[in-house]
């Protein structure tokens, strides 16, 4: 397998990956431009936008783009995050060129028609509600929200109603003008794929497109607080977060081997005291969220309302622990497991093709597998305990609740008990 890039004259990156042995591709378009990168009345424009490429073009209405993908035998999809849009394809190797055109249409040609963008306008009302509906969605929301106070980061995705109720088609075309510049698209592809044929296309199809890139989002500043609703659910759902380095950062793989010993598995701490030993909760994780200049370590149980206290207490003291006694064996699983992990992840060409994306947008190079192994095995005890201290000396915290958790202590309490 070998990685091969090009960038054409208007700034727009094209990496791929071949995967002998594979007859599919996945191929896609990857804006970088997501949810931190919306003022506050802009707040759900960029999911708005994603909804709308599949509604219309200058030459295909909605069925006839989802029509000549699965004709084919294809899929096509895309999704927003807060630092990227994506839009992709899975195709048959030979049906590769079919999907880069699809999607090139779809991101240069889409009108906006007004009735499409009631309908879809309804639509995306409806993915609010349920998600509303579903409290492990709503309190990571809300995490994020009292991580990052008044801060493009610390709003939701799918942004607030009033928002989607009033966005207009001018309002979706001014987006696109702004962040969809030539030097802010990364085509990528994985699979069977040939570069050479690809790139040419890609010059036909993207080569006129303006170079305009987009200004950079604003700093994201870690702050913390507290979120907590009293609601008559069957669970408490508990949330702490604490500020983790980027994904530039250096520390980056020692905060995530401290979340994967701390709560990522079943042999982690928090698992085995928490719910095997104590059986306080159903489930318990910890997870980094590494962004392009700052990350989140975020930790989640779901639990009954008189256990709630407990829970929050126990959790503390094995982030207490973790400072003194992380051991050589807890980390050489860690490791073996983050390995793993990375590596039977890109088994598919679906995930060759987002690692290579979202490397060029944070890095400009597709950094070889093997120096992220690397790194990871760079990780010592020492480092990790230093880490797990500055977690426990943390100046900022935060934490959601929502359910049964009148019962629950403070985020005061819980901060001074960690850094005690």
């Amino acid at each position: 397998m070998s990685v091969q890039t090009h960038r054409l004259k208007n700034g727009l990156t094209i990496v791929t990956e071949s995967m002998p042995g594979l007859e599919s591709s996945t191929i896609g378009v990857w804006v970088q431009a997501g949810a931190r990168n919306e003022s506050e009345a802009q707040n759900g424009i960029a999911h708005f936008l994603e909804h709308m490429a599949f509604k219309g073009t200058k030459t295909r209405n909605a069925l006839e783009i989802a029509e000549v993908i699965e004709d084919v035998g294809g899929f096509i999809n895309a999704y927003t995050s807060r630092e990227m849009t994506a839009y992709y394809t899975r195709v048959l190797g030979a049906d590769v060129p079919l999907a880069l055109e699809v999607l090139a249409d779809i991101l240069m040609n889409s009108i906006f028609d007004p009735r499409e963008i009631e309908i879809e306008r309804g639509v995306i009302l409806s993915e609010i509600g349920q998600s509303l509906d579903t409290p492990d969605d709503v309190i990571f929301d809300w995490l994020q929200g009292v991580s990052y106070p008044d801060q493009p980061m610390g709003r939701s995705i799918l942004g607030p109603a009033d928002n989607v109720k009033g966005f207009s088609r001018d309002d979706l075309s001014g987006f696109v003008a702004t962040h969809y510049g030539a030097e802010n698209l990364i085509i990528s592809a994985a699979g069977m794929v040939d570069h050479e044929s690809l790139v040419k296309q890609a010059e036909a199809l993207f080569g006129d497109l303006p170079k305009s890139r987009a200004k950079p989002a604003a700093l994201a500043r870690f702050v913390g607080g507290e979120k907590r609703e009293i609601k008559a659910l069957e669970q408490a759902h508990f949330t702490l977060a604490f500020e983790a380095p980027g994904i530039r950062d250096a520390n980056v793989y020692t905060a995530q081997i401290y979340s994967m010993l701390l709560g990522g598995g079943m042999t982690s701490r928090l698992f085995q005291e928490v719910r095997e030993r104590r059986g306080l909760c159903y489930t318990i994780y910890a997870s980094i969220t590494p962004g392009l200049d700052n990350g989140m370590l975020s930790l989640y149980a779901g639990t009954s309302e008189d256990k709630i206290d407990e829970l929050a207490q126990v959790t503390i003291a094995e982030m207490k622990r973790a400072v003194d006694d992380i051991s050589e064996a807890e980390l050489a699983r860690a490791q073996v497991q983050m390995k793993a992990g990375m590596l039977m992840g890109l088994e598919s060409p679906s995930a060759r093709a987002e690692r290579m994306a979202r490397a060029i947008a944070i890095w400009d190079e597709v950094p070889p597998l093997s120096q992220a192994v690397a790194k990871i095995e760079a990780v010592n005890v020492a480092g990790l305990r230093e880490y797990a201290a500055s977690v426990a000396q943390s100046g900022a915290m935060a934490m959601a609740l929502y359910g049964p958790v009148a019962s629950a202590p403070s985020l005061d309490d819980l901060h001074n008990s960690l850094r005690g």
